[in-house]
Parts: C-alpha cells; sequence; structure tokens
C-alpha cells in the first residue's frame, strides 16, 4: 500500500495522542493507495488491547461507501513493544482482504510496520511513504 506522509503523519499522531492507550482505525484506499485516515474510538481504553468502536465501523463504512473507496488497512498501536503482530492480534485478524499496519510508540521515532494475516499466517508487507 502507498501512503502519503500526511496520511501517514496523522496516523502516528493518534498513536501519541492515545497513548498510553492503543488507538485504532481504518485507512480507506483505492487501488493500492491510501485515500484517509479514518481514526476511531477503542472500545477498550486500553494499552493491552483494542477493538474499533461498533458505532465509529459503522461511521466509517458509511463515509467509504459514499466515496467508493475501500477498507485497505486497520491500524492500531503498540505502547510498549515493537510493531509486530502479538498473538491476540493474530488471533483477531478478522478481515484476511486487509492490511493489519501497527504503529510502535515505545521508542522514538515511533516505527510503523504492515502485515497481511490469514489464518494465522503472518507475512510483513511493504507500507511505501511517499
Amino acid at each position: 500500500m502507498r501512503i502519503t506522509r500526511a496520511l501517514y503523519d496523522e496516523m502516528v499522531s493518534h498513536a501519541l495522542a492515545e497513548a498510553p492507550n492503543e488507538c485504532c482505525g481504518i485507512i480507506a484506499s483505492w487501488e493500492g493507495e491510501a485515500t484517509r485516515v479514518y481514526p476511531a474510538r477503542n472500545k477498550f481504553s486500553s494499552p493491552l488491547r483494542y477493538e474499533i468502536d461498533g458505532e465509529d465501523l459503522i461511521r466509517i463504512f458509511r463515509e467509504t461507501d459514499a466515496e467508493g473507496w475501500d477498507w485497505g488497512a486497520v491500524y492500531h498501536s503498540h505502547t510498549r513493544s515493537a510493531p509486530k503482530p502479538s498473538q491476540t492480534d493474530i488471533n483477531q485478524a478478522y478481515w484476511p482482504e486487509l492490511l493489519y499496519v501497527i504503529v510502535g510508540v515505545a521508542e522514538q521515532p515511533p516505527q510503523v510496520s504492515a502485515y497481511r494475516i490469514v489464518d494465522g499466517s503472518v507475512e510483513e508487507v511493504p507500507l511505501r511513504v511517499e
């Protein structure tokens, strides 16, 4: 997935603002290019896990559908560990067609990684910031 520096920075800013809790959201896309970052509320307000609030999911779905965009990725942050999928992340990767982007804010500068997670199998994929 390609993402502009501005959208990338918006996602990282969201992660930093929510720390010490994990943040979460959706990256909308069109033909492999990120079109918008949709910050969402973490239903758990937790530093250890996340779930996108149901009302936010509906809002984001309606807005992306109206624009004709796809959901390219789910993003969330890790506040105390590297940006690699935890076993919980792997178990909760419900959408195999999406990328899973993790923003690690435990160290500065924040590190961002993207993964494809299908049936428990994890593959790191490039996130091209342009």
